[in-house]
This record gives C-alpha cells, sequence and structure tokens, in this order.
C-alpha cells in the first residue's frame, strides 16, 4: 500500500488574501481531525496563488478528507474566498527528504 500526496492550486480573489490566510490556519487546525493525514501545507506564491501540499498514509485516507465535521466547516470557509474552482493533482510520491513514503 503506498501513499498519496496532492497538490492543489488555490486562487484567491483580488484584495482578500490577508483573511484568505486566517481561514488557511483555521483550515490547517481543522486538519487535526483527520488520521490519515501526514502534511497539510499551504504556500503562497504570487498574484494571489496558493499552493496546497497533501500526503496520505493510503487511498482510504484520501477518500476520508473533508468529511469530517470540522473540516467541513473550514473548507466552506476557505471556499468563500475563491476566485474559481481548485486545481487539484493526485499524485503517487517515489522519492523525497524528509518523508517516509
Amino acid at each position: 500500500m503506498s501513499k498519496h500526496s496532492l497538490i492543489a492550486r488555490l486562487t484567491c480573489t483580488e484584495g482578500r488574501a490577508e483573511a484568505f490566510e486566517t481561514e488557511l490556519a483555521a483550515l490547517i487546525e481543522a486538519s487535526n481531525e483527520e488520521a490519515g493525514l501526514e502534511i497539510y501545507s499551504a504556500h503562497r506564491d504570487a498574484d494571489n496563488v496558493y499552493w496546497f501540499f497533501e500526503l496520505y498514509t493510503d487511498d482510504d485516507a484520501v477518500s476520508a478528507h473533508g468529511k469530517g465535521d470540522a473540516m467541513k466547516k473550514a473548507m466552506a470557509a476557505t471556499g468563500a474566498f475563491l476566485a474559481g474552482p481548485p486545481e487539484i493533482h493526485r499524485l503517487t510520491p517515489v522519492a523525497a527528504k524528509g518523508l517516509a513514503i
């Protein structure tokens, strides 16, 4: 059974980055309810673009993502700041420094 990773590109509505980052911090906190989620990190790029890197223990953990009460609430709050739908890429890690894959 191999781990799964996701990379997601999120674009925040112009002028709302500061409030969006506050919601991202709440989203990260809410992710603590997901046992199979090993890494859930947000990164800021230019032009209101944010990237998420996610690492899951297995396919079941990916399937469970976002289904808990805290995550549903946090994802809805975060989604209100998006300029469009997220672009999500599901991957299988093959080599990494600092990650047990």
